[in-house]
């Protein structure tokens, strides 16, 4: 289907709706199945913002999933690579979603909810949260219930392949928020990212969590609100989970307070210098989960799940051959599926994904690649070609010092 099609296909997220509606439209590209802006502010001060400050961002590409039934720890527990049933309340792991022969269909991160309390009873702030607001230790809505956070581009897909596998189990995915964006009950997210990301949730008074994967539900100005602290390599990354009636509020305050509104393209640059995969670009269903090298995702003393006998048979026999791993280079920005070679001229790996950051002491390019481990052994830099110019990559032994 031609890329025009597609897009009328695709709904608008509700800040793109809420730019719309103030007069200041921006152009929109599609992006993890939504459409959505590509650009907020000059490229330059996005990637400053995500690298030195605080980066104000759309997250309406994510769907919310509540699992319910009695049944719903030790089947949901069946179904992804981590762990489920020793999550801690208000606490969350990502988790990819293997077939039967162990290939990835998509990935997902789960979140294990707080028990339900009144407003006169809610529970001190846990250890690793810091914010002096009273509403800062509000747990989750709901008892000990289960939430699942997937991209929109592999929402259909992943649903199917869940519901497909509930048979005799008590259990629910219920979407939380699909409501048409501007409709009553649709809800929408939003992220704030960088090292500065935390100062700007205390000035307007929203709560802090110095552990990634955790979270709480508070109410803010009259809003009831969701944040969470994701995953992150380079910066903090978080989330605001609300109502779409409440968007315009929430990104009027944290513009105030120093965010700077970053649009896609900067966040796909960020999310590559932290080697961070994304599924469909950097990981397909032909992998497997150690192919990836997101040992994050694996949990090897769980129990049973749909895929687990490959990962431990893989685990236990011996090693795959090759690995996903994060690269720096010198030289342009190549293409996804670019070749990497060795000093020899042998195959070493492909590109999946690559980003040119323009830093403060200037440009540094990263990338993402799939590497044989034949090659990964000959701790050589790779050669690569783009167009007529040419350029080497190493691999990264650890996360790059952005400056």
């Amino acid at each position: 289907m031609p890329e025009t099609d597609l897009a009328a296909n695709l709904q608008t997220t509700a800040l793109a709706a809420m730019l719309e509606s103030g007069g200041t439209p921006r152009e929109l590209v599609v992006y993890r199945g939504v459409l959505t802006p590509e650009e907020l502010d000059a490229r330059e001060l996005e990637i400053a913002a995500l690298t030195r400050g605080a980066a104000l961002h759309d997250l309406g590409w994510m769907r919310r999933v509540a699992v319910r039934g009695p049944d719903r720890f030790r089947w949901l527990s069946g179904m992804v690579t981590n762990t489920v049933n020793d999550l801690f309340p208000n606490s969350g792991a990502w988790n990819l979603v293997l077939n039967a022969q162990g290939r990835i269909q998509g990935d997902l991160t789960v979140w294990r909810e707080g028990e339900e309390q009144s407003p006169q009873r809610r529970k001190p702030a846990p250890e690793g949260q810091r914010n002096g607001d009273q509403l800062a230790g509000t747990p989750f809505a709901g008892e000990s219930g289960l939430e699942l956070e997937i991209a929109a581009d592999q929402y259909d897909k992943l649903m199917a392949h869940l519901n497909h596998y509930i048979i005799m189990d008590d259990v629910e995915l219920i979407p939380l928020g699909e409501e048409q964006v501007g409709e009553a009950g649709s809800e929408t997210a939003a992220g704030l990212t960088g090292p500065q990301a935390a100062e700007v949730l205390e000035r307007v008074g929203l709560p802090v969590f110095l552990q990634p994967m955790t979270g709480a539900r508070v109410e803010w100005n009259g809003i009831d609100l969701k944040i969470v602290r994701g995953y992150g390599v380079l910066a903090p990354h978080f989330e605001v989970w609300l109502p779409s009636a409440g968007l315009p509020k929430l990104w009027s305050c944290l513009r105030t307070a120093g965010a700077v509104p970053t649009g896609t393209a900067s966040l796909e640059k960020l999310r590559i210098a932290e080697g961070i995969p994304a599924y469909g670009i950097d990981m397909v269903e032909r992998d497997l989960p150690q192919e990836t090298s997101q040992m994050r995702a694996l949990h090897f003393s769980k129990g049973c799940y749909l895929g687990q006998e490959i990962v431990e048979r893989i685990r236990s026999r011996g090693n795959v051959h090759r690995h996903l791993r994060p690269l720096e280079l010198s030289g342009p920005a190549p293409a996804s599926g670019t070749e990497l070679k060795r000093e020899n001229g042998e195959p070493a790996g492909q590109i999946t994904s690559a980003a040119a950051l323009p830093l403060a002491k200037g440009e540094r390019v990263f990338a993402l690649a799939m590497i044989r481990a034949e090659a990964e052994e000959a701790d050589q830099p790779f050669t690569y070609a783009e167009g007529k110019k040419a350029g080497t990559a190493r691999i990264l032994a650890a996360p790059p010092v952005l400056a």
